[in-house]
């Protein structure tokens, strides 16, 4: 029997190529470099590394890190203005991050060349912070009055800390609803105008409050609710909230009750049950107050006691995880 030749393995036309000058295409598609084997098995390696690598906390080191997270879990309509390193290239105005926006694109180049940019996407990495760059570098490429599509992003692409000024502002607007999209809402295409409709009708009426950072009151059918991102390592957090609860001193006024916590984007959560008739005025002074509560308990480092441990073991029970 004549023996069989030996295999060989497809040689790539362009040998060495660094990965960053293959595009990125489908999994099962020829991968570019000309190697003759499937995307997924030659240079999408690594992006299918990186896309099961989760980054804990995608917003760590920009401005607003608890914002970023706000926007991203808990608010329907916001807006904030962005500042580039480099400054913003010529024909475009300014670049706009936005909570969502219309048919859920990623981005949108307005007719006037400025830029929006929706955190509320789907990501195809586990890094939301490389995702928004990617879609952003795009997006300031885009023909204007031209959405961005989604994309398998690139392993070793930016981020957004490496694209955003790190002492730039980061001031989110609340809207009441999604108007913002287009300059003229009622002469908006028909297709944008039923997204806006629907966007609209589901928004749950949201306020962000002037004397802490990044907590957000909220209305909804059955009782209102403060959510409040806050920075501090969640252990400690834990253990502060505990101690404060224990004490009967958790709470933001007659009625309010802290319930339990939200983990999301490496940041806890803290939530309250509101009285139907407590606004986000309301609750403003009691909240500067618990906040001055909250930094004396974060300072103490003595062991819970037997009561501040249950009450620990009741908050971590209602913690639930968004991301």
């Amino acid at each position: 029997m004549a023996k069989k030749r030996p295999q060989t393995k497809a040689t790539p036309r362009s040998a060495g190529v660094d990965d960053r000058e293959v595009p990125v295409v489908g999994a099962r598609e020829p991968c570019p470099c000309g190697s003759g084997r499937r995307y997924k098995a030659c240079h999408g390696r690594a992006a299918s590394q990186a896309a099961t690598e989760l980054v804990q906390r995608p917003f760590e080191g920009l401005p607003g890190e608890a914002d970023w997270v706000a926007l991203r879990e808990l608010v329907p309509a916001a807006t904030v203005e962005l500042t580039l390193k480099e400054g913003p290239p010529e024909g475009v105005p300014s670049v706009t991050l936005a909570t969502v926006l219309p048919m859920a694109w990623p981005a949108l180049r307005r007719d006037d060349g400025a830029v929006l940019l929706g955190v509320q996407n789907d990501i195809s990495s586990g890094d939301l912070s490389r995702d928004l760059a990617d879609t952003l570098l795009r997006a300031l490429e885009t023909a204007p009055g031209s959405p961005v599509q989604g994309r398998r992003v690139p392993a070793d692409g930016p981020r957004l800390q490496d694209l955003l000024a790190p002492d730039g502002a980061f001031v989110p607007v609340v809207h009441p609803g999604f108007e913002f999209w287009v300059p003229d809402a009622q002469n908006a295409a028909p297709d944008v105008a039923a997204s806006l409709e629907r966007a609209n009708e589901a928004a749950i009426p949201t306020v962000k409050l002037a004397g802490v950072e990044a907590a957000y009151w909220c209305e909804t059918p059955e009782k209102n609710h403060l959510r409040w991102v806050m920075p501090h390592p969640e252990e400690q957090l834990l253990d502060a909230l505990a101690r404060l609860h224990a004490a009967g001193e958790s709470s933001l006024g007659e009625g309010t009750r802290l319930v339990g916590s939200f983990r999301a984007h490496g940041l806890t959560v803290p939530v309250w049950d509101l009285p139907r008739g407590v606004t986000a005025g309301d609750v403003e002074g009691p909240a500067v107050a618990f906040a001055q509560r909250l930094r004396a308990a974060l300072d103490v480092d003595a062991p819970l006691d037997a009561g501040e441990r249950r009450a620990r073991g009741g908050l971590t029970n209602r913690q639930v995880t968004l991301s």
